[in-house]
Order: structure tokens, then C-alpha cells, then sequence
């Protein structure tokens, strides 16, 4: 069961933290040259490759690859009641939580005349991505989608796996939140290919290239991401989900030993991390560990995930010292179960998502907390946000001078241009006043 990372009494710096943090060994850079291939095949044979790869993948090849508007609509009609209702509830927090997200356009009036305004425009065209896999993600389909409508992107491309189970067809379930969000344009494709067709497009099946690409996905996935980054924006490189739980001798192990075995269910790579201060509390999650794992219906995955390198008990002195790994960690989720959960969250800078108190599990994320699941893995959140209505957002600055204002700085610019040997761009000025 679990490996156990004894740090207490050491200082490492925030390098050798960064070494000492468990991780799987997984590296979207070997993966790269198998996607190139996928993705040139693509670009080459357009719709004969992705019928290929969909038979070499995904157990056969989609019964039409782009989706009928009325078979996304009797999907949608057809999901069960309580199946609809849960999404409904979803699809409404998510709505109301990233709604906050959009910035009010600003005017700065820097002189009389001398106005810069700053805007955020939505893309128009985007790419989302529902994987397929050990699980089903109609989640992930509200998460994808209702950020791109809050920011105003007007033309949706989804895309999802074909599902041997269901004679090539996009899961049911995923197609039927698809219809609840007004989803038109749904493709049964999957894999680093199907990341191909999105950036370069795929005339024959109608589907125009997007200019952002986000939704998780595996090793390939991610590395196809890697590769069109510089023809469409990503939201990140996804990889297995990751819970770290910084929990102190106040923390219910029961509790702790549920939320690292829940991540763990997704896939044997997954990573859960437990980072405490108290000696009784790392034996009892242990403890409790062992008789979850061997009682949850993915016993197995969860077993290998839990014995895996990536996931670990670690002790440290104190809860200066758990937010310090943490933040050299940078956790796709994060929870906080201490005594005084916003003492140490003030500590926290590195995370995808922070989920604060005894009853505020990443499974609440997962759902219904209104909070969007699709986040930074592999130690991105140190550097990269989640995925919110910003994500498909761009900000522009608008500038506005009338004669006099520019007149008022034009020695100025004559002075900076002619240090950088730059004398035209103060010419370029000179000239409105001769």
C-alpha cells in the first residue's frame, strides 16, 4: 500500500522540494512523435485517416463521424430524469460561478484626449474535448462548454471518441449533455487525430479549424496539444488527476482515505497525496485506506494507483511545511482539513483548485460545487489557471489620442525612438504636425 516520504527535520530548498515530489512517470515528450504521425495523417487524408485511426483505437470506426443534429437531440431527450435534472443543477452553478469571471471593460484617461481602454474579446471559434476511456464524462461536457458560451464564443465544435459499446456512436450520455447546452456540431473522434482536425480543420466533414483547444485526455491527447499549440491555443497538457490533502491530528481519516481513493478510482496513474504534520493521523488514513480500496468497485485501479510512485504519505514538521510542499507540488486539486483551514490556505499560491473543510471533497468539484473541474496537472497550477470563461477570452488594449495629446508626448517619443536608432518611429509622429 502507500509509500511513506519522511521530511521532517529536513529544510530542502524549493528545487530539491521539487525533486522530492512524487510524480508518475509519465512524459508527454514520448509521446510526441507518435502524435505527429496521427496528426499529419490527418492533415493528409482527412477523413479516411480519422476512420483509420478510429478502427485502430476505438474498436471500429464511428457510424458517421459528424454527428446529425437530430441524433444529439433524441440523446438529449432520451437521458434519464434524474440523470437531466443532476446536469441541470450542474450546468446552472457552473453558470453562475463562472459568470463572475468576465472583466467590465476600463477607460483610463491618461492626459485630455490621451484615453487607453482595455477590452476582452471572446474567440470565435473553439474546440472541445470529452474523452472516452474507463469512464464517462458528461462532466467534463458542461465544463468544456458552458465557460465558451459565458464568454460569448459563438461557434462550438465537441468532440468525443467513438464507443465500440454503442456501434461507433459518441457515449449517449455525453452526446445528451451536448443537446442540453444547445451543442450543435458534435464529432465521434478521439485521440491525438482528432486534435489534428480541430487545428487544421477537416473540409470534407464541414468542421473549420478552432483557434483554442481545451478538455483532457490522455498521454497522446496531451501531446497533440503540445504539437498545434503554435497554430491554435490550448488550455493546458492534462494529464492523470492529482488530489493533495494537507490534513493536521484534527482531520477525519475516514474522510481523507474517501477523497484519495476517489481520485485514485480515475486511472492507475492517478495520484493522491496526503502531506500531515501528525504521526496518528498518516496511520489511521493508512489504515483506512486499505479498507476503502479493497471495498470501492474499482478495487484494482485504485490499488495499483495507491502503489504507485506518484502517491504518498507525507510527514512534515509543521503546516508551514505542508503548504511549502504543496506549493512546490502545484496540485490539480488541493484540500485543506486542519484545524484552521484559512491559516493555511493564506499560505497557498500553487493550486488548480482549493477545496477548504472537512466537507468541501474535490467530488463536489468533480460535479456540482459550480467551480470548473478542468484543471492544471503534472505542476502546471504554478504557472497555469483552470479552465474558465478567461480561457477563451483576449485581452485588448484600445488606444485613443486626439492631435493635442499626442502632441503633448511627442518629444518624449522623439527622445526614447532616436536611443533605440529608431528614428522613423518619431518621424511617423513628426509627421501629423509639419
Amino acid at each position: 500500500m502507500i509509500q511513506t516520504i519522511d521530511l521532517r527535520g529536513l529544510q530542502p530548498n524549493r528545487s530539491e522540494l521539487i525533486d522530492l515530489v512524487p510524480r508518475a512517470l509519465t512524459d508527454v515528450s514520448v509521446a510526441l512523435a507518435a502524435a505527429q504521425e496521427l496528426i499529419d495523417d490527418v492533415r493528409a487524408r482527412g477523413e479516411e485517416a480519422l476512420v483509420a485511426q478510429a478502427v485502430r483505437f476505438d474498436g471500429g470506426a464511428a457510424v458517421a463521424i459528424r454527428v446529425p443534429v437530430a441524433e444529439i437531440e433524441a440523446a438529449a431527450a432520451a437521458l434519464q430524469a434524474d440523470v437531466r435534472a443532476a446536469l441541470e443543477v450542474a450546468i446552472e452553478r457552473v453558470r453562475k460561478a463562472t459568470a463572475v469571471q468576465i472583466p467590465a471593460p476600463r477607460r483610463t484617461e491618461l492626459a485630455s484626449g490621451a484615453v487607453v481602454e482595455q477590452r476582452w474579446q471572446p474567440v470565435d471559434r473553439v474546440g472541445l474535448y470529452v474523452p472516452g476511456g474507463k469512464a464517462v464524462y458528461p462532466s467534463s461536457v458542461v465544463m468544456n462548454v458552458v465557460p465558451a458560451q459565458i464568454a460569448g464564443v459563438t461557434s462550438i465544435a465537441l468532440v468525443s471518441p467513438p464507443q465500440a459499446e454503442f456501434g461507433g456512436r459518441v457515449h449517449p450520455v455525453v452526446l445528451g449533455a451536448a443537446g442540453m447546452l444547445g451543442i450543435t456540431e458534435v464529432y465521434a473522434m478521439g485521440g491525438a487525430g482528432a486534435i489534428g482536425a480541430l487545428a487544421h480543420g477537416v473540409p470534407s466533414l464541414g468542421l473549420d479549424p478552432v483557434q483554442i483547444i481545451t478538455g483532457p485526455g490522455n498521454v497522446f491527447v496531451a501531446a497533440a496539444k503540445r504539437i498545434v499549440r503554435s497554430r491554435t491555443g490550448i488550455d493546458s497538457e492534462a494529464g492523470p488527476t492529482e488530489i493533495l490533502v494537507i490534513a493536521d491530528g484534527s482531520a477525519d481519516a475516514g474522510f481523507v482515505a474517501a477523497d484519495l481513493v476517489s481520485q485514485a478510482e480515475h486511472d492507475e496513474l492517478a495520484a493522491a497525496v496526503l502531506v500531515t504534520d501528525s504521526v496518528e493521523l498518516a496511520a489511521a488514513v493508512r489504515e483506512q485506506l486499505a479498507l476503502v480500496a479493497a471495498s470501492t468497485r474499482h478495487t484494482e485501479r485504485v490499488g495499483i494507483a495507491l502503489d504507485g510512485i506518484q502517491s504518498a504519505i507525507v510527514l512534515v514538521d509543521d503546516m508551514a511545511a505542508a503548504a511549502e510542499f504543496s506549493n512546490a507540488y502545484g496540485p490539480e486539486h488541493l484540500e485543506i482539513q486542519t484545524a484552521d483551514s484559512d491559516a493555511v490556505l493564506a499560505l497557498i499560491h500553487s493550486a488548480g483548485a482549493i477545496f477548504v473543510g472537512p466537507y468541501s471533497p474535490v467530488s463536489l468539484g468533480d460535479y456540482l460545487a459550480g467551480s470548473n473541474h478542468v484543471l492544471p496537472t503534472g505542476g502546471q497550477s504554478r504557472f497555469s489557471p483552470g479552465l474558465g470563461a478567461y480561457t477563451f477570452l483576449r485581452p485588448q488594449q484600445v488606444i485613443r489620442y486626439d492631435r493635442e495629446a499626442l502632441l503633448e508626448v511627442a518629444a518624449d517619443i522623439r527622445v526614447l525612438a532616436e536611443s533605440e536608432n529608431l528614428p522613423a518611429h518619431a518621424d511617423a509622429v513628426a509627421a501629423r504636425f509639419l
